[in-house]
């Protein structure tokens, strides 16, 4: 399949940002003339654009297509992030001011900047293997993490904070593009594994003891702090009366606290959802054969990216009220604990996909023998 498809849409999704500054002066003109200057340039950017995608011959896979237009959304999102720091202005201001308030909280102006360059690089990555024909199942699992763990935290979020009584029709579309982004997780399950291990290696790998993995030595004996420390948020959130909740919320992260309801939601979710998977994940490594653990970490680590990339920085943006900021005397250690929470499941993960032996069964391989 020619290139030319993979270059149409990364075309179009820069052209977001004329089209999102012509409308945005369109809007605040209220002039003819300015909206059919603006309405013909659209057509004109999107039939180049088009052009380029379908040059020759067009992408089978439907899910090119979804993430050519969820790339076009990325870098909107990362136009309202830019605006809504100050950094850039007149390309989303109306929206800004029309807008549902959720997209105003310090949450939202992460997720608008997780979505606007790492799912971004990570739906041209995608595109990219489409249109060569190559396997994107792993990239496309730790997208499934890291979008339904923004969904999810978004949703209940808007739901149940102080917002929750501004919902309009702007969060009804939002529901829309979720739908979508749900069945594209349905469709990269489904899609088959390529992993090519020797079957000598496979058995080598299931003979060794753990103190011969001294890399997975180490995992399993992070994977119990780090359960413990999820476990604790969730029941700081949960207004635990014991004096250590109380004292961490006060000193390291009165975020928790936050009336937006975000990181409460945060680490619920966190905590029925990453809870398990420790649990899990100390099973995987010690028992050889569970062959659903690259698959697993992978959804797991991009989870955890994006709640811990999205806590972090609404933690200490200054959107975020003063009293729930994070002291600057705790940032030392508030910091290094949520970026090893955060930095040490990315590792894992990488061992588990590039080194699966251990986890795959030699069962299938003997019965065809």
């Amino acid at each position: 399949m020619s290139a030319s498809a993979g270059t149409g849409v990364f075309l179009l999704s820069l052209m977001s940002i004329p089209i999102c500054y012509l409308f945005n002066s369109l809007i605040y003109s209220n002039s003819a003339e300015a909206f059919f200057f603006a309405w013909c340039t659209t057509v004109l950017i999107l039939a180049i654009s088009a052009r380029f995608m379908l040059k020759k011959k067009a992408p089978v896979d439907p899910l090119f297509y979804v993430y050519a237009v969820h790339a076009f959304l990325s870098v909107v999102n990362l136009i309202i992030g830019l605006e809504q720091d100050n950094i850039i202005d007149g390309f989303v201001t109306f929206y800004l001011k029309e807008a549902d308030p959720h997209v105003n909280t310090a949450h939202g102006h992460m997720i608008s900047y997780w979505d606007g360059c790492v799912h971004y690089l990570m739906y041209l990555l995608m595109i990219a293997a489409i249109t060569w024909g190559d396997n994107y199942r792993a990239i496309g699992l730790y997208w499934v993490g890291s979008f339904l763990m923004r969904a999810m935290v978004y949703i209940l979020g808007n739901a149940v904070g102080k917002y929750g009584t501004h919902v309009g029709p702007l969060f009804i579309l939002h529901l829309l593009y979720i739908s979508v982004s749900v069945w594209a997780c349905f469709r990269i399950f489904c899609q088959p594994s390529a992993r090519d291990v020797e079957l000598s290696d496979i058995e080598e790998a299931h003979r060794a003891g753990l103190l011969r993995r001294p890399v997975d030595l180490v995992f399993i004996i992070y994977l119990i702090p780090a359960l413990a420390f999820c476990v604790f948020r969730g029941l700081v959130v949960l207004d635990c009366s014991s004096k250590w909740c109380q004292d961490y919320t006060q000193q390291y992260e009165p975020y928790l606290k936050d009336p937006s309801a975000y990181p409460k939601v945060q680490m619920l979710v966190s905590m029925l959802y990453s809870g398990p998977y420790y649990i899990i994940t100390l099973y995987g490594l010690l028992v050889p054969g569970c062959d659903w653990m690259p698959d697993l970490t992978l959804v797991h680590s991009g989870a955890l990216a994006q709640a811990q990339f999205s806590h972090i920085g609404a933690s200490l943006h200054t959107r975020t009220p003063f009293s729930y900021r994070v002291p600057v005397d705790s940032q030392p250690v508030f910091l290094l604990v949520n970026v090893l929470y955060m930095l040490v499941p990315q590792a894992l993960c990488y061992r588990c996909c590039t080194q699966p032996a251990f986890f795959l069964r030699t069962a299938p391989e003997k019965k065809n023998e």
